[in-house]
């Protein structure tokens, strides 16, 4: 008696037939060949493709006969790896670069750059400069706070020194604020404030509610403490501002909608094709993350994102750290109102 013919052993598993593929495969080998095809000792798989490439209607592409349909060729062909022909790019009718200012002494105060973000500001201006023609117009605005408009300024000597040292003939424009590349604010008692200039406030408030101990403290106030904590927590603020609400602070949206205000007016009122804007990080960051469609990070000192106005004023391209992402330049005019008259655009 074997093992296997014994009272609860495992069950037999060896198979006296061939696998099914065997099979399959000797009863194609003994199966007569058709008239037209005769075994000339090649694969299967060879033969039945020399069968279908022979009924098939040669098709010449790229300089090359292939045996396909034609219907075929065209459901397959894709445009992807085909580059765009030099005259089919899209006409660009505006770029404008969004830089962020340099390395500031400090966001307690307005107190403006370091000499570090000084020379950060005027080496973009100098990189900037190698994208300036011979008859382009540069227009350049900045932020109403210290530390943007010293950006702008240096951002604009740069260029000067760079545009002489390539011997081109550009105009350089005199930079000048607007107020809706402003940074995002917080109301306060006074009214609308920059979180910069709203941490002053803020300061002198909570240092009486200490000190007196005047009870609760207001909403505002609570909302600038979480702020300012985690910024002195080495946190990242902007991060906050874009995910939690804050019923004090002005949202990312509004933030985006007057950037493409201002976008779209300094294009309108200007006959420069080049326009060079020194602003802050939170709203640059906003217009990029809604833009993109996720948030792409925190920009550092003087970089910029890119956006690039398609001719046709429907489309824009824009650009940042290596992704392009084309959008739908919004009618501002058909949003509904910003619901909140404390930040108006």
């Amino acid at each position: 008696m074997t093992i296997q013919d014994r009272p609860g052993s495992l069950p037999r598993t060896e198979r006296p037939d061939a696998p099914a593929y065997l099979t399959r495969h000797q009863s194609r080998r003994s199966a007569p060949e058709q008239p037209d095809q005769p075994d000339d000792g090649s694969p299967l798989y060879l033969r039945r493709f020399r069968e279908k490439d022979h009924r098939a209607e040669p098709v010449e592409y790229d300089g090359n006969v292939i045996g396909a349909s034609r219907a075929w060729a065209e459901v397959t062909r894709t445009k992807e790896i085909v580059p765009e022909r030099r005259e089919q790019h899209a006409a660009i009718d505006c770029d404008i670069y969004l830089v962020r200012h340099g390395e500031t002494q400090g966001y307690s105060s307005e107190s403006g750059l370091t000499p570090l973000g000084s020379w950060q500001a005027h080496r973009r201006g100098q990189e900037l400069a190698r994208r300036v023609t011979d008859g382009m117009a540069v227009e350049l605005l900045c932020a109403p706070t210290n530390r943007a408009r010293q950006t702008g300024e240096h951002l604009r000597r740069g260029l000067l020194d760079n545009v002489g040292m390539f011997g081109r003939e550009a105009v350089i424009g005199e930079l000048r604020d607007d107020r809706n590349f402003r940074n995002f604010e917080v109301a306060t008692p006074a009214g609308p404030r920059d979180v910069t200039s709203a941490f002053r406030t803020y300061h002198r408030e909570m240092e009486k509610y200490e000190r007196v101990g005047l009870g609760e403290r207001p909403g505002w106030l609570v909302d600038v403490d979480r702020f300012w904590g985690i910024q002195q927590g080495g946190g990242d603020p902007i991060t906050h501002w874009l995910t939690m609400p804050m019923l004090h602070f002005e949202p990312p949206v509004s933030c985006v909608r007057r950037f493409w205000r201002g976008i779209l007016t300094a294009r309108a009122n200007t006959e420069a094709r080049t326009i060079v804007v020194a602003t802050h990080s939170g709203p640059i960051r906003a217009f990029a993350t809604a833009a993109m469609g996720y948030d792409p990070g925190e920009p550092f000192n003087t970089e910029f994102v890119r956006v690039r106005l398609v001719a046709g004023g429907t489309t824009a391209l824009v650009l940042y750290r290596n992704r392009v992402q084309e959008v739908v330049i919004p009618d501002l005019d058909a949003l509904p109102p910003n619901s909140d008259p404390r930040f108006q655009e």
